[in-house]
């Protein structure tokens, strides 16, 4: 058999064995496994002759996903991180050492919805970093419908989920979250250009830290805004509407 099969037969195993008494709610290992492998796939570095992918992954977990883990998450956190390097391996892509999978809880995450950040790290001989590029933005992975409440562990075949983005939208124009920290303001440095006299040049940054986005101003002259108050750091919702300047600027997070 296959190493890679031999693989997606540990992780079918302890989903059935381990979770078969668990709701089809929550978070499943083939599901976290699937995802695993598309980030993969997603932040893909091509140079001359190789091709270079992420070797550390962070799952952000709910804590109540995380808790029907605890008994064995190590042993989960290796066979994902198994199937990562079998998954490059076939797919002949280079990594900078072995992957390793770790998981976070985010209290803000709800049970069945969870977050992957990826990193591309380079490692001395004693184990300490030192290169890290930048962090690509955390992917937030929920159910694509409703669930019914359950009576028995959902198989694979009915694990279906979407990838989440973030998306800033001001007159008419939308500019879909990317990186782990954007600059807002009118200099065309920025990572969001907002064309208004009244916004500094460095206005503000929209930070992502784990599954969560904030705004945070950046000592602007006009500040940030939420109802004709202003604000130095706000924690930004689905739908969540500020001020910079004169542009009021929505956020939302959108299913892909």
């Amino acid at each position: 058999m296959p190493v890679l099969r031999n693989i997606e037969s540990k992780l079918e195993s302890l989903f059935e064995g381990v979770f078969g008494r668990a709701f089809r709610t929550n978070v499943q290992p083939v599901e976290l496994a699937r995802k695993l492998v598309k980030e993969m796939d997603d932040h893909r570095n091509v140079s001359v002759s190789r091709v270079y992918v992420p070797n550390e992954y962070t799952v952000y977990l709910s804590s109540g996903d995380r808790e029907q883990f605890a008994s064995y998450e190590a042993q989960l956190q290796g066979e994902l991180a198994e199937y990562l390097a079998e998954h490059a391996r076939r797919e002949s892509y280079a990594l900078l050492s072995s992957p390793a999978v770790q998981f976070e809880t985010d209290d803000d995450l709800d049970v069945g919805v969870f977050g992957i950040a990826t990193r591309m790290v380079q490692t001395t001989p004693k184990g300490e970093a030192a290169v890290e590029p930048e962090h690509g933005a955390t992917m937030v992975y929920k159910p694509t419908a409703p669930v019914q409440q359950p009576t028995e562990a959902a198989s694979p075949v009915e694990l279906g989920v979407q990838r989440e983005i973030a998306v800033l939208t001001w007159d008419g124009r939308r500019h879909e979250i990317a990186k782990r920290r954007v600059v807002i303001g009118r200099s065309k440095d920025a990572e969001v250009q907002v064309s208004d006299p009244n916004v500094s040049r460095r206005h503000a940054e929209l930070r992502q830290e784990g599954t969560t986005y904030w705004v945070v101003d950046l000592d602007s002259t006009n500040g940030v805004e939420v109802n004709g108050r202003r604000v130095k750091r706000l924690k930004l919702e689905d739908g969540t509407r500020f001020t910079i300047g004169s542009t009021e600027i929505a956020f939302s997070r959108e299913l892909q």
